[in-house]
């Protein structure tokens, strides 16, 4: 296999064929040495390469997932000896790296507490609230976790994209979901209230022990997989627009402070995604400072400035997002309080990749049924995290009827479905 030393695109065509025939039904031990081979003069970009091709083969995300799976065991273990690259405190991926690091804490201090909650006790004894308050403390501190793969999906992957990988962010994204699965899971079992140390030995084999498995694999993913392949793609000017963006996200159980400060944008004040998806569509741009030709937009119904509309915009009471006629993101508000992250980072990116991939089969079909006009509207309603959220999509069309794109609505309902009576005299809130 000599010839795989020096040959990048003969050793994504051997991985490749190996993890097929994984998927196949061939045992991790089987192909363990011929992957060693390969692997060993492979780089983390290259496991990403050969994901990508698979999903441009036709092999469906699920499949995908499963194939992730069964090669990730013999991946993992053949690329952790190389080693981290030094990167100054408070760039993304070091805070990334960190994070990784105060999670995995928090999952073992989990399986501490609930192996220590249940030691020494008969099976038919049930364990006393207090001395499971451990486990949950540990696992309301692992829950910071949503911060930490929200900035990965949120601003990580999109920058991906734009650089033609879009195969192991879709993949890991449906892992993340997973994860959390699991965790909501352990979450409602740790709240569920008194059982028996027979019932939580059995919550703890089903439910803790996967959710936390599947945690530390998915900070095994990141640390040999994702994040070495970010560090050879990104450049620097996209690294700090990752750091700008990041707190409109959140940190994950650490400080993100240290010396890391991106270079100047010495630019206009366009937000890069925007201006690189205009560049592509050739759209003419203006500073945000000032309209078009420096007066006003003329509507049928009067006219406003940029100023005005930048004003309206943040004070709407619902969050608006524009997907143009070729299905990518093009606009969306900035209100004081939305409901979904929209970090500028997604301008441009296919609205399919701003999704789950068990929810991307909902936004094509509401696509597809727009474009053909078969539908207008779309209408969901949701619980989520205390609050009732109303989510609309309706179909933009010109005058003529022509598709121009979609444009997303969603309201916090919570306040006016609690509203009884009447209020006729002024009362601020």
């Amino acid at each position: 296999m000599s010839e795989l030393i020096d040959n990048r695109a003969a050793r994504i065509r051997e991985m490749k064929r190996i993890i097929q025939g994984l998927h196949r039904g061939e045992s991790a031990a089987a192909v363990r040495s011929q992957f060693e081979e390969v692997v060993r003069h492979a780089d983390a970009s290259e496991v990403a390469a050969m994901e990508q091709q698979l999903l441009a083969d036709g092999v469906a995300v699920h499949e995908l997932m499963e194939m992730c799976d069964l090669h990730s065991e013999v991946v993992s273990d053949l690329l952790v000896e190389r080693p981290a690259s030094p990167l100054p405190s408070g760039h993304p991926v070091d805070v990334f790296r960190r994070e990784n690091v105060a999670l995995a804490d928090k999952a073992r201090a989990l399986r501490e507490a609930f192996s220590t909650a249940l030691s020494g006790r008969e099976d038919a004894e049930t364990v006393p609230g207090e001395a499971l308050l451990p486990a949950r403390e540990a696992f309301n501190a692992l829950m910071d976790i949503e911060k930490h793969y929200a900035r990965k999906e949120n601003l990580l992957f999109p920058i991906l994209e734009r650089h033609g990988i879009t195969g192991p962010s879709t993949v890991m994204w449906g892992k993340d979901d997973e994860v959390r699965e699991l965790l909501k899971a352990v979450g409602e079992g740790l709240t569920a209230g008194t059982a028996t140390v027979a019932e939580w030995a059995v919550a703890r084999d089903v439910l803790v022990w996967p959710a936390l498995d599947a945690l530390e694999e998915m900070i095994r993913k990141e640390e040999r997989i994702l994040l070495p392949m970010s560090l050879q793609t990104l450049n620097e000017a996209e690294w700090a627009e990752i750091w700008r963006q990041s707190p409109e996200v959140g940190w994950c159980l650490v400080d993100p402070d240290g010396d890391y400060r991106p270079p100047a944008n010495e630019g206009p004040e366009i937000p890069t995604a925007v201006a690189e998806h205009a560049e592509r569509e050739g759209i003419a741009l203006h500073s945000p400072g000032a309209a078009s030709g420096g007066g006003a937009i003329v509507f049928p119904t009067g006219s406003l400035d940029l100023e005005h509309l930048k004003g309206i915009f943040s004070v709407l009471p619902v969050d608006l997002t524009f997907v143009d006629a070729d299905d990518r993101v093009r606009f969306f508000t900035e209100g004081a309080d939305r409901v979904f992250v929209r970090p500028k980072a997604i301008i441009g990116r296919k609205v399919e990749h701003c999704h789950p991939p068990s929810s991307v089969h909902v936004v094509e079909q509401i696509l597809s049924d727009f474009r053909a006009a078969r539908h207008d509207v779309a209408e969901f309603w949701i619980e989520l995290r205390g609050r009732f959220v109303h989510i609309r999509y309706f179909a933009v069309r010109d005058t003529e009827g022509t598709y121009l794109g979609t444009l997303e609505v969603t309201q916090d309902l919570t306040h006016q479905r609690q509203l009884t009576g009447e209020r006729r005299l002024l009362s601020y809130d």
